[in-house]
C-alpha cells in the first residue's frame, strides 16, 4: 500500500473517495441480500425438479420394461429431441436461462399394432426427458447466481473491511499531522512575537 501523502489536498481526494465508498456499499449490500435470497429460491426449486425428475424416471422404467417383451426398440429410441425451448432473463445484473420446455420429432408408430400402455410410456418419457433438460438448465442458474453472489460478496467485504477501514484511517492520520502542523506554526509565531517584544523592550531601556 502507498504511503498517504499528509497534505490538505490529499485529506480532502481520501474524504471524497470515502464519501464515494459509503455511498455505493448499500448497492453492492441490496445486490448481495437479492443474490442470496435468488439463490435460495432456485435452490429450492431444483430440489423440486429433481424429485419429480426421480418419480418419473421409476415410472418410465416400468414402461421399459415391457418393450423388449413387444419386440419394440427401446423406449430411448422412439422418442427424438427437436428442440430445447429457453430464454434468457436478468437477474441482478446475471443473464440467467429460464426453461421453457422441449419439442419432440413427431412418432412414428402404428396406433393400432401398438399396445394400450404406449401412449402412456410416450408421455412419460416426454416430461422425464423435459425434467432431465429442465434440471440442467436449473443448475445452470444456480451456478451462474452462486458464481456472481461470490463475486458481489467479495467486493462487500472489500469495502467493509478493507477500503472504507483504510480511507478513514488515512483521514484521520491526515488530520492528525495537520492538526500538530498548526499548533507548531502557532507556537512559532507565539515565540516569533515574544522575541520581538523582547527586542522591542531592550531597544527602550
Amino acid at each position: 500500500m502507498a504511503e498517504v501523502k499528509l497534505t490538505k489536498n490529499e485529506l480532502r481526494a481520501q474524504q471524497t473517495k470515502l464519501k464515494q465508498l459509503q455511498r455505493y456499499l448499500p448497492t453492492l449490500q441490496l445486490k448481495k441480500a437479492l443474490l442470496q435470497a435468488e439463490v435460495q429460491q432456485a435452490k429450492s426449486v431444483l430440489a423440486e425438479i429433481e424429485q419429480k425428475r426421480q418419480n418419473l424416471h421409476e415410472d418410465v422404467e416400468e414402461y421399459a420394461r415391457l418393450f423388449p417383451i413387444m419386440d419394440f426398440p427401446s423406449l430411448e429410441q422412439t422418442v427424438q429431441i427437436d428442440q430445447i425451448n429457453k430464454h434468457y432473463e436478468n437477474i441482478a445484473g446475471v443473464e440467467i436461462p429460464v426453461f421453457d420446455g422441449v419439442s419432440f420429432l413427431p412418432l412414428k408408430y402404428h396406433l393400432l399394432d401398438s399396445p394400450i400402455w404406449m401412449d402412456a410410456a410416450i408421455d412419460g418419457l416426454h416430461k422425464l426427458i423435459e425434467a432431465n433438460q429442465h434440471l440442467i438448465i436449473e443448475r445452470k442458474k444456480v451456478e451462474l447466481l452462486q458464481k456472481e453472489l461470490r463475486e458481489v460478496s467479495i467486493r462487500v467485504n472489500l469495502f467493509e473491511k478493507i477500503l472504507i477501514p483504510r480511507s478513514i484511517l488515512n483521514i484521520k492520520k491526515i488530520k492528525v499531522f495537520l492538526g500538530d502542523q498548526q499548533l507548531a506554526a502557532v507556537a512559532q509565531a507565539k515565540v516569533a512575537k515574544m522575541k520581538i517584544e523582547q527586542s522591542r523592550e531592550v531597544a527602550c531601556a
